[in-house]
């Protein structure tokens, strides 16, 4: 099994439990790590056989910039259900890291892992 990363995607989005921070967008840090074989690309040296993480990119910050939630947790698993289905990802590792939430920390969140790794005994 092969993996394409993108780390440190920074976007903006509505997400807390306080009502104040229903009325506000504040920063959320993506890594994500996702399976895929990346043979063929390498082989022919076309976009078209790679899992294209622009794309990725580029979706996510419209979902998560256009969403409303509470919990990052219920962000996080949104994003991954939305990788493995659009991109037909079968396996993807996700970090959510919500900046500022905690004082004196960098950051809060969590990191999920969705799917099957190929290759992979269970």
């Amino acid at each position: 099994m092969d993996i394409v990363f993108l780390t440190g995607l920074r976007i903006e989005t509505t997400i807390g439990i306080y009502d104040w921070e229903k009325t506000i967008r504040q920063p959320v840090i993506l890594d994500i790590e996702m399976a895929a074989d990346v043979a063929a690309a390498a082989a022919t040296d076309q976009i078209q056989q790679a899992l294209n993480y622009k794309a990725v990119a580029k979706r996510l910050k419209q979902f998560v910039g256009e969403a409303r939630y509470e919990l990052v947790e219920t962000l996080a698993e949104a994003c991954a259900t939305l990788i493995r289905e659009e991109f037909a990802v079968p396996w993807v590792r996700l970090r959510l890291n919500k900046l500022g939430a905690v004082t004196d920390a960098e950051g809060v969140g969590v990191i999920i892992e969705r799917g099957c790794q190929p290759g992979r005994d269970s």
